[in-house]
């Protein structure tokens, strides 16, 4: 049975292929290197029938990752209950509804050459699906939260055996993630990608605007939630806030403007309210539902920090966090949903590794070098980790390209950018010349799963970074530069079975410093999506301040590139 899954028009638009066992995914944004392309992904879906050897016609199913008549019907509503303030809106943006979003089957099957047959699966039904049927749970409660699907924000349920079912949620406008990104706009940053910058902010500041982001959103005791809508615009235009909340809080920062101490206490209050608003959800659901395990899935489910309070605070054993947890996970949960409940097919393998997207030969990758006359080594596996783990304990930055891409937004290996915790500048370092970003800016840690509970407290894995957790007191001078000042780290858990040579390099380079951990950060410069060819990282290697470029067994120093111009 092959199902395409398909999610697009939104952003982060991607496309994932269950070919019987084997599964293939990718963000449309590696490819064409617009972030968050909103676009038909035209080349994930070609990769993924390219890697499985097929074409269009061989396709059984197309699962598409939303209902558009249902949104749009909810987008009329929307405008015609804020008219005459949304009138504006509603013109300029009715003819792109009309168009392209209403009638995505139509592209696909243009882009495949063939009729195909098609499903449609609702938003966060799909999210659902995306988080439950790749964990390794029997039976788990189950929550989305993302800004807004067809009508939804919030939605919980349960998933047991091949079903899921989402009987509760909440609707547009309340949203947790419309609320984010609010602050995130208020504070400057762009809205669908700054919010990972907003948590990260926030553990430089105190939550000193309790008083005023308290009159924005009201819990209830069910777990429901409500906006007061005076205060935003998101419904009615495309301005996220209001005057009134401008004059409730104060102005909108301009992006080119200093941060101050009360735009770091801001991103306090608001991580604090979400994660409040988060753990009422997750504890009733957790009493309602009488379930022991969570499945987490919506873009509000790439806050790490809020997840570690879930764990830590929400009453569940465990908790799986789909790794693609944004729109782009969406494709997968689509395709996964098609398969085990309208075809009656068996819930796939639990998801070990998000390794689903291209890979190249390294026969392939030294003919590319060739081309270009650029000197490299080509070493065997075991001097490849030797070299890198060396260069690292010398306080080198490495990119490091190995094996298959990633599917969403993380880095766990295969398109990382690798450097020495133990050093204390490594993160300004890191920060200002490597990915040209904000000094603010935290980064995760790699660590061997086997060793991981002697730096961090945690009683789970995680594989995904997708947690954050406690640096043990004892080892935070040990590894300083992905310790972050309230002595938490986003902490990606490695075992030899999913990445057998990333775990060796971690290894080693503790055999060689004592402290068998890494900073890991995504392969890319601030504003550009994480590599995917060879072509993409030599590109970033040499526009930014790495040292060392590691694409399978090719080895290439900066100073030797140099000598060559």
């Amino acid at each position: 049975m092959r199902i395409l899954g398909v999610s697009a028009h939104y952003h982060d638009s991607a496309a994932a292929l269950l070919d019987g066992d084997r599964v293939y995914a990718a963000c449309e944004e590696r490819f064409t290197r617009l972030k968050h392309d909103p676009g038909l992904p035209i080349n994930a879906i070609s990769f993924c029938l390219r890697e499985a050897d097929i074409i269009g016609e061989e396709l059984d199913l197309v699962a598409i990752h939303e209902k558009p008549l249902r949104k749009l019907k909810r987008f009329v509503s929307d405008c015609f209950r804020t008219f005459p303030f949304s009138y504006s809106y509603f013109r300029r943006a009715l003819p792109v509804w009309l168009g392209r979003k209403c009638s995505p089957e139509l592209s696909i099957a243009s882009e495949l050459r063939t009729d195909c047959r098609f499903a449609y699966v609702g938003h966060h039904l799909s999210h659902a699906a995306s988080a439950y049927y790749p964990s390794a749970f029997e039976e788990a409660a189950v929550l989305t939260v993302d800004a807004v699907g067809e009508a939804y924000t919030t939605c919980t349920g349960i998933g047991k055996g091949e079903s899921v079912v989402l009987d509760r949620g909440v609707r547009f406008p309340n949203s947790l993630g419309m609320f984010y990104s609010a602050m995130t706009y208020l504070l400057g940053f762009e809205v669908m990608d700054g919010e990972g910058k907003v948590m990260g902010l926030a553990a430089h500041g105190e939550p000193g605007y309790r008083r005023q982001v308290g009159e924005l959103i009201r819990l209830n005791d069910d777990g429901s939630f409500a906006l007061d809508m005076r205060y935003f615009q998101f419904d009615r235009s495309t301005r996220m806030v209001s005057p009134r909340l401008e004059k409730l809080i104060f102005p909108r920062r301009r992006p080119d403007e200093p941060i101050e101490q009360r735009h770091k206490d801001l991103a306090a209050t608001a991580q604090q309210v979400l994660e409040e608003a988060l753990i009422s959800i997750v504890t009733n659901l957790r009493r309602r539902s009488g379930q022991k395990n969570l499945c987490i899935a919506g873009g509000v489910g790439l806050n790490t920090v809020a997840n570690g309070r879930i764990l830590e605070n929400g009453g569940f054993d465990d908790i799986f966090i789909q790794p693609a947890a944004g729109d782009s996970g969406c494709s997968l949960g689509a395709a996964l949903y098609a398969s085990c409940k309208l075809l009656g097919r068996p819930r796939p393998r639990p998801m070990v590794s998000d390794r689903l997207g291209p890979a190249f030969r390294e026969g392939s990758i030294a003919r590319f070098l060739e081309v270009r006359k650029l000197p490299f080594k080509r070493l065997g596996e075991e001097e490849t980790l030797s070299t890198v783990a060396r260069r690292l304990a010398d306080n080198k930055v490495v990119g490091w390209f190995q094996g298959k891409m990633e599917f969403g937004p993380r880095a766990l290996g295969g398109r990382s950018i690798l450097a020495n915790p133990i050093n204390p500048q490594m993160k300004n370092i890191v920060n200002s010349k490597v990915k040209f970003r904000e000094p603010f800016r935290p980064f995760a840690a790699s660590v061997p799963a086997e060793v991981a509970h002697d730096y961090f407290e945690h009683g789970v894995a995680s594989p995904f970074m997708m947690l954050v957790f406690k640096v043990r007191p004892e080892k935070q001078n040990d590894i300083p530069s992905v310790t972050h000042l309230d002595g938490t780290c986003r902490t990606q858990t490695v075992t030899r079975e999913c990445d057998q040579k990333y775990h060796s390099l971690l290894l080693e380079f503790g055999r060689l410093t004592g402290v068998p951990v890494l900073l890991n950060t995504s392969f890319n410069l601030k504003g550009e999506p994480i590599v995917c060819t060879p072509r993409d990282a030599l590109k970033c290697f040499m526009e930014s301040g790495m040292d060392c470029l590691a694409m399978e067994n090719i080895f290439i120093e900066k100073q030797s590139t140099d000598e060559s111009t």
